[in-house]
C-alpha cells in the first residue's frame, strides 16, 4: 500500500510517500524559518499563506523522488491537528481533495501520534510497550505507549513547554529565531555553576512539568547584569542543564513507575545533544534502551505522519468527505485502529 502524506500544522510544509513493503520512499520539507525570523516567532497568517504556495510543489517533488504516479497512491494521510488552524486547513483541504479526485481513502492524523511513532521508521524500531518523552516547542509530555492509538498520558506541562522555555530564554539573551538551537550552541561555550536555576516540580510527586518558573528565574538572575558574551554563555549553559536535569529525572521516575525497559524520545528538543547524552547515561545506568528518530524526523515532517496514517489506513480506517482541522485535540482521546477484516 502506497500512502501520500501532507504535513502543514505550523511553520513547515512537508510531503512524503510511504510504501508498506519498501518503507519510506521519499520525503520533502520546506521550512519557513527565514520568513518568520524577522518577527521573532511564527506569524500564523503568513504561515498559512505560504503553505498555499508550497504544498502542491512539495507533493509533486515527493512523488517524483519516489518514482510514483498519482494512480499508484492507495491512500492519503494528512495532519488534522493539533496546530495552527489556518495551516491545518491548507494541508487538509489539499489532501482531502486529492483523495476524492483519485478515488482513494483519506485519514486525518494526530500530529503528536506522528511524533510518537516516528522511531518506527528507523532500521531498529522500538517494541511496544515503551515510555515516550515528547518534548518540543509546543508540548512536553510523558506517555505510556502500548500500541498504535493506545496512549496513556502520565504527565504533561502545566504551563510552558520545554521548547517554548528554550525559545523565550534565547530571546531574553538576544539570540536569533529559532532560539532553541541557538541557545544550545551558545551553551557549549558556557561555564556550569555560575547561576543556580531551579529544577521545577522535582520536590513533589508526580510526572507533570512546569518551565514557566525556570524562565522567570533567568529573568531575575540576569536583572541588572551586563550581558556580555561570557555571561550569556554561562546563563545558557546553566539554563540548559536545569531543563535537562528536570527531563531526565522525570523520565527516570516514569520508568520506575511503569516498569518499562524502553524509552523513546521524540520532538524537536529531542535533537538536543546534551539531553541525548544524559538520557543515554540514564539508560546505561538502569538498563533501559533509549531510542530516537533521526534528527531530521525530530522536528515536524511528513514521514512520521505518513507512517501513522498508513497504520490506520491499513486497518480500514478513513474519514468521510468532510475536511478536518482541529486546533486542539487531546492525545488520549485517540483509539487504536480496528483490525482490517
Amino acid at each position: 500500500m502506497k500512502v501520500l502524506c501532507i504535513e502543514a500544522s505550523c511553520d513547515e510544509a512537508a510531503a512524503a510517500v510511504y510504501d508498506s513493503e519498501s518503507g519510506l520512499l521519499a520525503h520533502r520539507l520546506f521550512s519557513q524559518v527565514d520568513m518568520h525570523a524577522k518577527y521573532g516567532g511564527v506569524v500564523p497568517e503568513l504561515a498559512s499563506r505560504d503553505h498555499v504556495r508550497k504544498v502542491l510543489p512539495l507533493i509533486h517533488e515527493a512523488l517524483a523522488d519516489a518514482g510514483t504516479e498519482f494512480n499508484e497512491i492507495q491512500g492519503v494521510a494528512y495532519t488534522a491537528g493539533p496546530g495552527l488552524v489556518g495551516a491545518l486547513l491548507v494541508g487538509s483541504s489539499v489532501a482531502r481533495s486529492l483523495a476524492y479526485a483519485w478515488g482513494c481513502p483519506a485519514v486525518g492524523v494526530h500530529h503528536l501520534e506522528g511524533h510518537l511513532l516516528a522511531p518506527m521508521l528507523e532500521p531498529e524500531p522500538p517494541r511496544f510497550p515503551f515510555l515516550a518523552l515528547l518534548v518540543s516547542g509546543g508540548h512536553t509530555l510523558l506517555a505510556a505507549v502500548h500500541g498504535v492509538g493506545r496512549y496513556q498520558i502520565l504527565g504533561s506541562s502545566v504551563d510552558d513547554a520545554a521548547g517554548e522555555a528554550f525559545d523565550k530564554t534565547a530571546k531574553l539573551l538576544g539570540l536569533p529565531y529559532p532560539g532553541g538551537p541557538a541557545l544550545a550552541k551558545l551553551a557549549q561555550s558556557g561555564r556550569l555553576g555560575r547561576f543556580k536555576f531551579p529544577r521545577p516540580m522535582l520536590d513533589r510527586p508526580g510526572l507533570d512539568f512546569s518551565f514557566s518558573g525556570l524562565k522567570t528565574a533567568v529573568v531575575v538572575a540576569t536583572r541588572g547584569l551586563e550581558l556580555d558574551d561570557a555571561t550569556r554563555a554561562d546563563v545558557a549553559a546553566d539554563f540548559q542543564q536545569a531543563v535537562v536535569d528536570t527531563l531526565v529525572a522525570k523520565c527516570r521516575r516514569a520508568l520506575e513507575q511503569t516498569g518499562f525497559d524502553a524509552l523513546v524520545v521524540a520532538g524537536g528538543v529531542g535533537a538536543n545533544q546534551q539531553l541525548r547524552q544524559a538520557l543515554a547515561d540514564l539508560g546505561a545506568k538502569i538498563g533501559v534502551t533509549v531510542s530516537y528518530p533521526r534528527p531530521s524526523f525530530c522536528t515536524d515532517n511528513a514521514a512520521m505522519i505518513a507512517y501513522a496514517g498508513w497504520c490506520r489506513l491499513a486497518a480500514g480506517e478513513h474519514d468521510g468527505l468532510s475536511i478536518r482541522a482541529t486546533a486542539r485535540w487531546p492525545l488520549d482521546t485517540l483509539r487504536a485502529p480496528a483490525p482490517a477484516e
